[in-house]
């Protein structure tokens, strides 16, 4: 029996590693959003800045604070990383028969720690992009919502009350708060992810079988995308800033060019880049971990 993922088999791995990425993280976001949303300068994010957000937190909800936010966090993440990565996989398959974006011959085609297409460099870079953006504006909603949830100026208890709030207050357009800003967040972290988690894996794999040793794909996976993670998180954290304070300041922060120009003279462009960049860092070496692994697990169970 051919050993490529079929549909559902991609379905299942996304949804599982959004789960997983989800549960385990929550806190991170939860963090990155109280030190997003403060006006003026931040003061940093040392350990003891970050103590004090957690402690004010648990004090205030208990432990289980820590993860206000997880249902929009889930909902988001669960179908929305699932269909990610099955759009983002049709995608790369159909780009893999135009010559211009197929890759070269020097790319490493027979895998035994994927079972994922291969294309050019530029292909990465635009495959990622198209899959991330096209999804964004469906999940926009639910990005709204959870953003709302961490940051400690709403008082929302249920789901319900908090779509019907912002329904009420902004009309449906507030359900779109913020979304120019995330797709020119996710469109470049999206495709420079994909550029150098694809590159970064080859190259790995390859120094793996020089040295006569057998590739672990687990180790592969979670080094390569933990490391494509950090280099994109960085490029692009001054728009999760703009798209975090319109999501939960709409009030003040009405367009995207005032909020630029308000967070620059703010300087905050890298409020919480720490926090961010270590939930992707470990949000993406689960997340591709758990999902190259059932995609190979579920190869071979149909083998």
């Amino acid at each position: 029996m051919s050993g490529k993922p079929r549909a559902t088999s991609h379905l299942l791995a996304g949804a599982s590693s959004g789960f997983a990425s989800a549960i385990v993280l929550q806190p991170f976001d939860l963090m990155k959003t109280r030190l997003q949303q403060v006006d003026g300068r931040s003061t940093g994010m040392g350990f003891g800045r970050l103590l004090g957000i957690a402690r004010g937190i648990t004090d205030a909800h208990g432990w289980r604070g820590l993860w206000r936010g997880t249902n929009a966090t889930l909902l988001r993440n669960v179908p929305g990383v699932a269909v990610y990565f099955y759009a983002l996989q049709t995608i790369r398959t159909q780009m893999t028969k135009m010559p211009h974006f197929a890759a070269a011959p020097s790319v490493l085609q027979v895998s035994g720690t994927t079972v994922l297409p291969k294309l050019s460099r530029e292909g990465d870079l635009i495959a990622g992009a198209v899959a991330r953006v096209s999804l964004g504006v469906l999940l926009n909603p639910f990005t709204v919502i959870k953003a709302r949830f961490e940051s400690d100026l709403y008082n929302y208890k249920t789901m319900r009350e908090a779509f019907t709030g912002i329904v009420r207050q902004q009309g449906i357009r507030g359900l779109l708060s913020g979304w120019t800003p995330s797709a020119m967040r996710d469109a470049p972290y999206a495709g420079i992810f994909l550029l150098f988690y694809e590159q970064i894996k080859d190259k790995f794999e390859r120094v793996m079988i020089t040295a006569h040793r057998e590739p672990s794909p687990g180790l592969i996976h979670s080094v390569s995308a933990a490391t494509a993670a950090g280099v994109a998180s960085c490029i692009t954290h001054p728009f999760d800033v703009v798209k975090t304070k319109m999501q939960i300041r709409p009030e003040r922060y009405t367009s995207m060019t005032k909020t630029i120009f308000i967070v620059l003279k703010e300087k905050t462009f890298f409020n919480g880049l720490g926090l961010r960049m270590s939930r992707k860092v470990l949000s993406s070496a689960i997340t591709w971990t758990v999902y190259e692994g059932t995609l190979l697990l579920l190869r071979e169970r149909r083998r």
